[in-house]
């Protein structure tokens, strides 16, 4: 096998792919049917990741899918293809996510994107790849504008939806204190609002009176501390903070800092403990509340899961220089998962228009480091992957269940 680096572009390849391959191109893969991007040895798949930006810090996620497809090759590949997977910088910018799946589509000639990250970089390409017919399988976020199977269905998302997160956190706000004051902190995209939105539709009427203090926050910004004070300045006894982890971390050393303790309360994508909990300081941590569909693999708890085990020995053999703690590995490590499915699913029949129906018929799927009780099922016209999660609260050295998985259908 043999990987190269170019400008944070990684490419993943059998030893004898490149051998075997005359070309780059479309080979028969099917009777009287050709397809690009397969050829007899080889699946070429292209995905943008954020590598730089302002949330580089998530870089490891699209690390761990491009290491997961090196153990997949030197496993054999699937179904005797290497898995060829173009891993670009989209910088979470939109303009240079379409930037970089054009190349991908147009120049690299890749049979789908698969796995790409961020929402306004997804945002940014769903027209395009819908137009082209090209799979952008399950790209990761949890904006309802992606749940779209009637207007874009070749756009099929891998995350819950942050208005079904915003109503888990809106009724558990409710249950444990229902005369609270809720300070409301969110990243102003689409993500933050779709919280917001969720968060209001639980409270209901209540909303009126309950949310005291309502800030947003670009992710241009090189700190929300002052913000933080703002929102303490209100009286809220509740914090929801809705962003990335980078701001995520200084607005609970900021709390800390001012003596503040209400419930608080952050969104699932911030939760990691390694890039938000540590840099916030695990004390400053302690009874956060968050929602989870993941298993924590530095979890004591954890130690004899079998799939923990496997993840800690994949990660040390492909991801040596990413701490465990760093969490942020284990949704890109679960979606090339969920990728391998699929591919596996199409056997020999490697056509886009199949890659999308097999991706699209999926029922109860467990990805490996899910939490008890949480699977994957997806149809035709419903695309939402993700249909529960489970509340936990971090007790200053891991995140601690503190509810049975929530069924967001019911909400």
């Amino acid at each position: 096998m043999k990987v190269r680096h170019i400008s944070r572009r990684h490419m993943l390849r059998g030893a004898c792919s490149l051998a075997a391959t005359a070309s780059w191109g479309i080979t028969q893969v099917q009777a009287g049917r050709q397809e690009v991007g397969v050829t007899a040895t080889e699946i070429k798949l292209g995905t943008t990741g954020a590598y730089s930006g302002p949330v580089s810090s998530a870089a490891v996620y699209s690390e761990a899918q491009t290491a997961y497809f090196r153990m997949v090759n030197e496993r054999g590949g699937i179904n005797g293809r290497m898995i060829n997977l173009i891993s670009l910088d989209n910088a979470f910018s939109p303009a240079k996510a379409l930037e970089q799946t054009r190349r991908l589509v147009e120049s690299d000639e890749v049979f789908a994107i698969a796995g790409s990250f961020g929402s306004a970089p997804g945002l940014a390409v769903q027209k395009y790849l819908n137009s082209k017919r090209v799979p952008n399988l399950f790209l990761t976020s949890g904006i309802e504008k992606f749940n779209d199977p009637k207007n874009y269905p070749w756009i099929v998302p891998f995350y819950p939806l942050y208005v079904a997160q915003g109503k888990v956190f809106g009724r558990y706000v409710l249950e444990q204190k229902p005369s609270a004051k809720i300070a409301l902190h969110y990243s102003n995209d689409d993500l933050g609002r779709d919280f917001v939105k969720g968060i209001r539709a639980s409270l209901g009427d209540r909303a009126q009176t309950m949310i005291v203090k309502e800030l947003s926050h670009e992710l241009s910004e090189p700190t929300i501390e002052s913000q933080i004070v703002e929102l303490k300045a209100s009286g809220a006894d509740v914090l929801v903070q809705i962003t990335q982890s980078k701001f995520a971390a200084q607005g609970i050393r900021k709390a800390a800092a001012l003596d503040w303790r209400p419930l608080y309360v952050i969104a699932g994508n911030a939760s990691s403990i390694g890039t938000t909990l540590v840099p916030a300081g695990l004390d400053n941590s302690v009874g956060l509340i968050t929602a989870r569909w993941e298993r924590n693999v530095t979890d004591p708890a954890e130690a004899d899961t079998p799939a923990v085990k496997d993840y800690i020995e994949f990660a040390r053999k492909y991801l040596p220089n990413v701490a465990l703690e760093n969490t942020t590995t284990i949704p890109g490590y679960n979606n090339a998962y969920m990728i391998e499915q699929v591919l596996k699913r199409c056997g020999d029949e490697l056509t886009r228009e199949n890659l999308l129906k097999q991706a699209t018929t999926i029922r109860g799927i467990v990805p490996p480091l899910f939490v008890d009780g949480i699977e994957v099922s997806i149809s035709p016209t419903d695309y939402r992957a993700i249909h529960n999660l489970q509340l936990a609260r971090f007790d200053g050295r891991t995140w601690v269940p503190i509810s049975k998985p929530v069924a967001l259908d019911d909400l």
